[in-house]
C-alpha cells in the first residue's frame, strides 16, 4: 500500500508538469506535439476543441483498445495517469508565462514533457496513446521505449506541419527530441558505474587485490583464446567512475600486459549498489 501511495503521487505530479508543459510553453507559442496530445492540440488550433476533453477521450478509447498488452498494475497506473492529466491540462487552461524567446519555450516544453512522462513510466504506468504502442515495440519489438515513443511522436509532429508551418515544426521536433533524452534520463536514471573485464595472466592475485583494497566482489568467467585454444580466467567487476584509476593501477602492478576493457553501465542493482526493489 505504502509504494502505491508512492507511486500515485508521482503520477500526479508527472501529470501535472506534462500539464504544465502544454499549456505553458507549447500552445501559447503555437507548437505541435507528438502522440495522442498532438492530436488534441491540432485539433484545439483548428477547432478550438478543449485539449483536456479531447485527449481523455482518445486515450480511453486507446486504452481500452490496447489493455491487453499491458499488466494490471500498468493498465490502474495508466487509468489514473489518463484522469489527472485530462483534470491538470484543464485546470492549468489559463496559466501562463512571460517570454517571447520560442526556442526557450521549446527546449522547457520538452524537459517539461519529459520529466512529466517519464515519471509516469518509470513507476510502471504510461499516458496511454503512443505511450502504449511504444510499450508494445518495447515488449515485443525490444526497443528502446524513449526512442519508440519519440518515432511515433515523430509521425504526428510531422502531420502539424501544415497547420503551424515549417518553423513551429522544426521546434517541435526539437522539444520532442529533448524532452526523449530527459524522459531516458528520468526512467533509466543516472548510476555512474562502470563494469571491468579483465583478461590475465594472473588473474588470483588481481582478485585478491580487488577485493582486499577495494572490497568489491568479483565475478570469474571461464573462457578461451579463439586462435590458441588457451584456457582463462576472466574476471567481471562493477565499480563506481571514481575507482577505475584505483583498479587499473591494481592490475598494472599484478600484470602490465593485461587487457582491459571497461563498459559504461545504466543501472546497478544489488548489494553494494542500489537496494534491488519490486516494480
Amino acid at each position: 500500500m505504502k509504494k502505491f501511495t508512492t507511486d500515485f503521487i508521482i503520477i500526479m505530479v508527472g501529470a501535472f508538469l506534462f500539464a504544465l508543459a502544454i499549456n505553458l510553453f507549447v500552445i501559447p507559442n503555437d507548437l505541435g506535439e507528438g502522440g495522442v496530445t498532438g492530436v488534441t492540440i491540432i485539433l484545439y488550433y483548428v477547432m478550438g476543441w478543449s485539449p483536456s476533453l479531447v485527449s481523455f477521450a482518445i486515450n480511453a478509447v486507446l486504452l481500452i483498445i490496447g489493455y491487453r498488452f499491458l499488466n494490471r498494475q500498468t493498465t490502474i497506473y495508466t487509468i489514473i495517469a489518463i484522469i489527472f492529466n485530462s483534470i491538470f491540462l484543464y485546470l492549468t487552461e489559463s496559466w501562463s508565462i512571460q517570454s517571447d524567446e520560442i526556442i526557450i519555450n521549446a527546449i522547457f516544453g520538452g524537459v517539461f514533457v519529459g520529466i512529466g512522462i517519464g515519471l509516469i513510466i518509470r513507476v510502471g504506468g504510461t499516458t496511454a496513446g503512443t505511450t502504449i504502442l511504444a510499450r508494445i515495440a518495447n515488449k515485443f519489438l525490444g526497443w528502446n521505449i524513449s526512442y519508440a515513443l519519440l518515432f511515433f511522436d515523430l509521425i504526428v509532429a510531422f502531420s502539424s506541419y501544415f497547420i503551424i508551418g515549417a518553423e513551429a515544426l522544426m521546434l517541435t521536433i526539437l522539444m520532442l527530441y529533448i524532452g526523449t533524452k530527459v524522459m531516458e534520463f528520468v526512467i533509466e536514471g543516472v548510476n555512474p558505474q562502470k563494469a571491468v573485464t579483465i583478461i590475465s595472466k594472473n588473474p588470483n592475485a588481481i582478485a585478491d587485490q580487488v577485493s582486499y583494497k577495494m572490497n568489491r566482489g568479483i565475478t570469474v568467467l571461464s573462457g578461451h583464446g579463439y586462435y590458441t585454444k588457451e584456457q582463462k580466467e576472466i574476471l567481471y567487476i562493477v565499480i563506481s567512475r571514481q575507482e577505475v584509476i584505483k583498479l587499473k593501477n591494481i592490475v598494472k602492478e599484478a600484470d602490465s600486459d593485461a587487457f582491459i576493457a571497461v563498459h559504461d553501465v545504466r543501472d546497478v542493482f544489488g548489494e553494494g549498489f542500489i537496494e534491488l526493489s519490486k516494480s
